[in-house]
């Protein structure tokens, strides 16, 4: 597909289908104000005036391409719990297939709970079960997979480390894939970090490169970051690696080009979910084969404008096609 525009690559997006296979969770929010400290410790008491649930984790990344107008496909695993069940109504509440969840009784649903309080983030509770995936889920998960696999262009494997996603799921669906010429893009854990071999990209922050190759690396320190990007690629025998450098940009190695590009200076409300953006935008780029640096350019961008809301929000489609359009970040090289 010969893609010379950006109009062109974002109506694109509306004809990718996008298997997401990882760790999905419900993301539940208290939204309330606080008057006082308590007088039991010193806490503050917030008010609650509204309760929300909202689709986190690989989810949210499903969310994300939704938004930009292509259609994904979850494989994950819920419990069989009443937390699963608002998880999968989340979902049909948002358009979004049930194809590929497996509910399973060995683990309970992950629920993370927020509690926001005069726009500021107070607290957050996690109620989870992070054991890896056992014989039965991994089968019933490949079974899922396989069947699903051959009908999409990309695989985004979403790894919040909660055990959706172990050695044998990761191998067996990059092995499929690649005979397929189906593309691969890794948003990984500590856990599993080295398991993605042969991927057609791989995307940590800078924290997961340091702990998953156990080097020093700073975020503004472009020779460490380029040092480990080449040494991590060559390990994973990766065709690309993009690291998110947090307020200093993203540096990608891809396809025999090295590009540093700056973070976007703006008003930054939340960080949360912006991994999910970013991952979810370089997918589709990657999957419509957009060159290293509008793939970069394109994320990067992505990321910085969900910070700019509190909690975790997907991306909106227009705004970040005025925003590409406005700063000329296309390119076909």
């Amino acid at each position: 597909m010969d893609i010379t525009t950006p109009d062109a690559a974002f109506q694109a997006f509306n004809n990718l289908r996008v298997l997401i296979v990882g760790d999905v969770m419900l993301d539940s929010y208290i939204w309330g104000s606080v008057d006082r400290i308590s007088p039991e410790a010193p806490v503050p008491i917030v008010r609650v005036k509204k309760k929300d649930f909202r689709l986190g984790g690989a989810a949210n990344v499903a969310l994300n391409v939704y938004a930009l107008g292509a259609t994904p496909i979850l494989c994950s695993l819920i419990g069989d719990d009443d937390e699963g069940k608002k998880f999968a109504h989340c979902l049909e509440e948002r358009g979004i297939t049930q194809e590929g969840m497996v509910i399973t009784k060995y683990r309970s649903t992950t629920v993370k709970t927020r509690v926001i309080a005069s726009d500021q983030h107070v607290v957050r509770v996690d109620e989870e079960d992070d054991f890896i995936a056992n014989l039965t889920e991994e089968n019933l998960l490949l079974e899922k997979i396989k069947q699903i696999l051959p009908t999409c262009q990309v695989v985004i494997f979403e790894d919040y480390d909660k055990g959706v996603l172990n050695q044998t799921i990761i191998e067996k669906t990059i092995q499929w894939a690649n005979e397929m010429n189906i593309a691969t893009v890794v948003d990984p854990k500590k856990r599993n970090f080295l398991a993605y071999k042969n991927v057609t990209l791989f995307k940590p922050n800078v924290k997961e490169l340091r702990e998953g190759l156990k080097v020093e690396v700073e975020s503004d320190n472009q020779e460490q970051v380029s040092l480990a990007v080449t040494a991590l690629k060559e390990k994973l025998g990766a065709q690309g690696v993009m690291v998110t450098l947090s307020e200093h940009g993203v540096y990608i190695d891809r396809n025999g080009s090295k590009i540093k590009l700056p973070a976007h200076i703006r008003e930054i409300a939340d960080v949360s979910g912006a991994g999910d953006t970013i991952v979810s935008i370089a997918a589709l780029c990657v999957a419509l084969k957009l060159s290293t640096h509008t793939i970069a350019a394109l994320s990067n961008l992505g990321g910085g404008l969900v910070c700019q809301h509190v909690g975790v929000v997907p991306i909106n489609k227009k705004e970040l096609l005025h925003e590409f359009i406005e700063e000329k970040l296309f390119t076909q090289v």
